[in-house]
């Protein structure tokens, strides 16, 4: 098995607590799977969301295909994602209860069919984001002071 990544959300572990992630494929055009092999893809402000029984990716932006014709796809337009019947429910029930959103981590590649892993998260508040940032500087400080020990 092959797997090559080729956007990843870094905003989603800043602004979400993580929960339980999923693999699910996603419905494409032409155009957009190639832009995809081409790495033309930003997944920051996007998410997904139930709409009846079906799972939606919502304002991914996959680029334009340069060397297509002008019918070419609509950058952020809704993007259905492929999961079994009672993984959707199992998601939609969730994220009712507990008030979490689905946020894509990352797209990539699994043996030539392009993938999204999304994962339930809940937002974090000012001060979370204010205590990552301060521990991630302590850790960087801490690792500098260790290194210079050893020079």
């Amino acid at each position: 098995m092959s797997i090559k990544t080729i956007a990843t959300n870094r905003k989603a572990h800043y602004n979400f607590h993580l929960q339980d992630s999923v693999e699910a494929g996603i419905v494409l055009t032409g155009s957009e799977i190639k832009s995809i092999r081409a790495g033309r893809v930003n997944l920051s402000d996007s998410y997904a969301k139930t709409e009846g029984d079906e799972l939606w990716l919502v304002n991914a932006h996959i680029a334009r295909y340069e060397a297509g014709s002008y019918l070419s796809h609509e950058p952020t337009r809704r993007r259905k994602l492929l999961l079994h019947r009672k993984q959707i429910d199992s998601l939609a029930s969730k994220m009712k209860e507990r008030g979490l959103t689905l946020v894509p981590l990352r797209l990539y590649i699994k043996d030539g069919i392009a993938k999204v892993e999304v994962a339930l998260a809940k937002g974090k508040k000012r001060f979370d984001k204010r205590e990552a940032i301060i521990r991630r500087q302590t850790e960087r400080e801490i690792d500098q002071a260790i290194k210079r020990k050893r020079a």
